[in-house]
């Protein structure tokens, strides 16, 4: 299964949407409808898994947190909690995002290793229309668990853009990147990574030219540490504009945090930023 879009995709994704979605337009998704039989679901399942088993009361494993009505379609938070910290013997190395109704359900994926210390991802997506979406924790040992959200909200792909589309595009790439609060070592503490861009999904009429801009959004967000990965999102459009991540990391006593961003037009940012924890025997709250 690939990750990473290819340019000619993204371009073509507005077109493309239209199609995708005509089988399964009939009628809004409700949230008494059974998750395990959404036909959109089924067939990324079918392809993705290969009919491996998929623990649908994987709340102990894996835990999605979203609003059951977002008050912004366009910018919807939602949180991917772990309820392990990641050891070498037993991690999440890989977390799914299914959004059934998207035009493009399949939102990405996360990339964990034992250094990211707790393998919990915050973001921020957007969401077409009424439905079901999905967290998919893959273990070291190759099971699957999956946590299954409701939302209400509508019109977060095709919701037109307040900025202009050059000016927003000449604007892209400012990364900030930052550890929150206090850090300490050998423990997993938060960082922070947020990447100016306006992550165009093409199907949103620009309301200055009247036109429908081409997709254009980050594609792939590497963090290491130490210059050992912590974690790597292979995304589309479905992530809202100015991407923004929150997540974990195991400091040493010192040690540098970067990140690397590309996108669908291969441009490339990277963010640095020196991290310098307080001893390991320090009190910490990062981790309940």
């Amino acid at each position: 299964m690939k990750t990473a879009w290819s340019g000619t995709r993204a371009m073509t994704i507005a077109s493309l949407a239209a199609a995708a979605l005509a089988p399964y337009a009939v009628q809004a998704a409700q949230p008494d409808d059974d998750p395990d039989k959404v036909a959109r679901w089924l067939d990324f399942k079918d392809g993705a898994f290969k009919g491996r088993t998929i623990d649908s009361h994987g709340d102990a494993v894996i835990k999605l947190d979203a609003p059951a009505r977002a008050a912004d379609a366009s910018v919807v938070p939602i949180a991917i909690n772990a309820q392990f910290p990641q050891t070498s013997a037993h991690y999440i190395k890989k977390i799914y995002l299914f959004i059934d109704e998207n035009p493009e359900p399949y939102a990405g994926s996360f990339e964990f290793t034992p250094e990211s210390g707790l393998a919990t991802i915050e973001t921020r997506v957007r969401v077409e229309d009424y439905t079901f979406m999905r967290a998919i924790a893959e273990t070291n040992d190759g099971k699957l668990y999956s946590s299954v959200r409701f939302v209400k909200a509508s019109g977060g792909c095709s919701a037109p853009a307040d900025k202009d589309d050059d000016v927003a595009e000449r604007a892209a790439g400012q990364v900030r990147l930052q550890p929150e609060g206090s850090v300490v070592a050998g423990k997993p503490g938060v960082a922070q990574v947020m990447v100016r861009h306006p992550n165009r999904t093409g199907m949103a009429m620009n309301q200055i030219t009247r036109n429908y801009a081409t997709a254009y959004f980050i594609r792939k967000v590497s963090v290491t540490y130490a210059d050992k990965p912590v974690m790597t999102a292979n995304v589309n459009f479905s992530i809202s504009e100015n991407p923004n991540f929150r997540f974990y990391f195991v400091p040493g006593a010192s040690g540098e945090l970067k990140a690397h961003i590309e996108d669908t037009k291969n441009k490339q940012w990277d963010g640095a930023v020196a991290v310098n924890a307080q001893p390991g025997n320090a009190q910490t709250s990062a981790m309940k």
